[in-house]
């Protein structure tokens, strides 16, 4: 599949290019060819799942999804990360945004580059393949800097995602369910889980990238520090979250063409980029969820100054992680049904704190977690600390401890959870 459709759009974009009269034409084919194996690999079943509940409520009874071929239930292995890839290199070259490589290695070595291609993140063409003009030369600098990303991206996967998502799990396993309190500590341990094991993965990538000589641009930068929705998404998920900006928002108008129209289409991006995580209502949900939470702060934006918001900022950045919460709920569930209990038991009044002796190990690794992050937001807003740590050359130390937390306390193992996408 990543050889067909990356042999299409390899040339694909050397004739838009050169025969610019025909250009849009060419760049249909590259569309068609990419969207097609993402629908019939990804989105057939969902779409058959849907047609089918349309047809029953006319009383008419078709089983499209018995008629799918086998082959259609296979997922290939990083489809959603290449396929968005390629398609970026043929709309920059549309948009004479970059020039196409003649080079057909250089092409794949940029579609397939290992460490990224399963789980991103997704890199540009015009970030990557002016890297591999020339030869790259690994400084002793880089070469640390790299080994720092791989430690810190397997601490973050294997000590802190990997025991929280054991806690995770049981509960929305039907283990030990207790309304209230326990559900809103369930998904702040999701909110790590999932925000440390894709933010893990991105930093081994990048890791892995640098010692090669090359450079891959953060994927994540510290998203739970957010003061507002738009900010939560300008950090979470960066190489995503731009590609839909970049070639679905901006084209669709973005926000040039009034207030109604910029709402359409930050909606249209939010259920697109739900949608894009798999085919299943509830991540198309979760993209109106935040969808409707974006809406709302842009009409609330309208009414405050500058001033007001600076000084409201620990306010907003509160609610901002409370709305993230509850959408991470139609996220995580597997069902509308789930989605509706889950949430129901959020908003009953219970404070029974005894699920946290049962539980105490998990919520260590909550902790530990709060410190991760705690230690950048100090380090980047409080001199005396960052100063202390230059001053006693803590770094040594600090990726020591990292290691040895990965070698005695790794959770049990778990797939990458962004490998399903």
């Amino acid at each position: 599949m990543i050889v067909f459709s990356g042999f299409v759009d390899f040339f694909a974009a050397i004739l838009i290019n050169g025969y610019r009269k025909h250009a849009k034409l060419f760049l249909i084919l590259s569309f068609f060819v990419n969207l097609m194996s993402l629908s019939v690999f990804k989105y057939s079943s969902f779409l058959a799942d849907q047609f089918e509940n349309i047809f029953e409520i006319f009383s008419i009874s078709i089983q499209l999804k018995d008629k799918l071929p086998e082959f259609t239930y296979i997922l290939p292995v990083g489809i959603s990360f290449y396929t968005f890839q390629s398609m970026s290199y043929t709309i920059d070259v549309y948009r004479k945004n970059l020039k196409p490589t003649n080079n057909v290695l250089h092409f794949f070595s940029y579609l397939v580059m290992f460490p990224q291609l399963v789980a991103g993140p997704i890199i540009r063409a015009k970030d990557f393949l002016e890297q591999l003009n020339r030869e790259r030369k690994v400084s002793g600098i880089e070469f640390w800097n790299g080994i720092k990303l791989i430690i810190i991206g397997y601490f973050q996967k294997t000590v802190i995602a990997d025991n929280l998502g054991v806690f995770v799990d049981h509960a929305f396993a039907g283990v030990n369910n207790q309304p209230g309190l326990y559900w809103w500590i369930v998904m702040l341990c999701f909110a790590f889980q999932i925000y440390f094991d894709f933010s893990g993965y991105s930093q081994i990538a990048r890791g892995l990238a640098k010692l090669m000589g090359y450079h891959f641009k953060m994927n994540f930068n510290h998203p739970y520090l957010a003061i507002s929705l738009r900010d939560f998404w300008n950090r979470w998920h960066i190489s995503l979250s731009t590609w839909f900006r970049d070639f679905v928002y901006i084209p669709l108008g973005g926000s040039k063409k009034g207030r109604l129209k910029s709402h359409i289409n930050m909606w249209i991006t939010m259920l697109l980029s739900g949608l894009w995580h798999g085919a299943n209502i509830n991540f198309i949900l979760w993209g109106g969820f935040h969808a409707a939470g974006l809406s709302i702060e842009r009409i609330i934006k309208q009414f405050f100054t500058k001033s007001n918001i600076k000084v409201a900022s620990f306010i907003t950045g509160a609610l901002t992680i409370i709305y993230v919460l509850i959408a991470w709920v139609f996220f995580r569930s597997t069902s509308i049904e789930q989605i509706g209990t889950v949430l129901g038991q959020m908003f009953q009044l219970n404070l029974n704190y005894n699920f946290i002796e049962e539980n105490i190990n998990p919520l260590i690794f909550l902790l530990l977690a709060f410190v991760a992050e705690g230690s950048y937001y100090f380090e980047r807003e409080v001199a005396s600390f960052k100063r202390f740590k230059k001053q006693y050359d803590l770094e040594v130390f600090q990726y020591s401890l990292m290691i040895c937390a990965i070698v005695f306390f790794r959770g049990p193992e778990q797939e990458f959870i962004y490998f399903q996408f």
